[in-house]
């Protein structure tokens, strides 16, 4: 019975001991994980086709998981991404329009510009193919479609697929007009309903025109012109010219998408779905060596 009594105090002693030492497992654990940002709204201005690829569906939540901000997307044109940028009314920016980016950076307004992706521009059209532009390359695939005033759909929203589609009209010698070039005003997937509905042709990028083409009967009908290459970069938004852009936020959200794993991530998107990559992650290169 003594041995009971003494053995008693002991083992609650024993307890409060190993009940402590969890506990303060808990609290360095606890001091351990990264401290939860101050102002958690991100706002992310970004094109449409990013978002219609299904490819932002993907990285939000893990971007959210990791970092403990709520990221707000945006998703318009290239454009009125970076017009949105101009005003100080995002925080961040994922674009695809370098001349106009370079400007935004030339500015002051954009700052840590990042490459971060690409894939490529195609020109679409209905398997019929009317102007006969299979093979063509791009720019004779527009003098074919203006020759035959073939229907062509434009997106006309000042986007990065806008921009490069009138860049290869300048390059064609063409100001295309008339009832044959039609304006859509929309992103790139309702671009692609409308193409389809009209059986015009329309330029795409890859990404979104593979996400969606269970949708339409469109055909790829030029590709692989290193012209239609299709470069992504992000950018922050300036703080120091407008207060009240998060730019911690910011910052984790550029070096979220440049960092290894979100690459791999970007890498392997859908590539089982289509047989191929809808972005290539370029993190770390050098811009002028894509395509080659």
């Amino acid at each position: 019975m003594k041995v009971k009594k003494f053995a008693l105090p002991l083992v609650i002693a024993l307890l409060v001991l190993v009940i402590g030492l969890i506990q303060g497992c808990g609290k360095q654990q606890a001091t351990q994980q990264a401290p939860q940002p101050q102002v958690k709204d991100l706002i992310l201005a970004t094109t449409t086709s990013t978002q219609d690829s299904g490819l932002l569906d993907v990285l939000k939540p893990v971007f959210e998981q990791k970092t403990g901000y709520n990221l707000k997307i945006i998703s318009v044109g290239s454009g009125a991404a970076l017009e949105m940028g101009k005003k100080g009314e995002a925080d961040v920016l994922l674009v695809h329009s370098p001349a106009d980016e370079k400007a935004l950076v030339d500015s002051g307004v954009g700052i840590n510009y990042q490459l971060v992706m690409h894939n490529d521009f195609i020109i679409v059209g209905p398997a019929s193919d009317p102007a006969a532009i299979k093979g063509s390359t791009a720019v004779e695939a527009f003098k074919k479609i203006a020759d035959k005033k073939a229907i062509f759909v434009s997106r006309d929203d000042k986007s990065g697929t806008n921009t490069k589609e009138l860049s290869i009209w300048k390059a064609a010698g063409i100001t295309p007009e008339g009832a044959w070039y039609q304006k859509s005003g929309t992103g790139m997937g309702a671009t692609l309903n409308i193409t389809n509905e009209k059986g015009g042709y329309t330029l795409s990028d890859r990404a979104t025109y593979l996400a969606q083409k269970n949708n339409f009967k469109l055909e790829i009908l030029s590709e692989g012109d290193k012209s239609l290459l299709n470069i992504y970069h992000v950018m922050q938004v300036n703080p120091e010219k407008f207060s009240k852009v998060n730019k911690d936020g910011a910052k984790a959200f550029v070096d979220f998408m440049i960092n290894p794993d979100t690459q791999k991530t970007i890498g392997e998107f859908k590539k089982e779905t289509y047989g191929q990559s809808l972005f290539i992650p370029d993190a770390g290169k050098n811009e002028a060596d894509l395509g080659k």
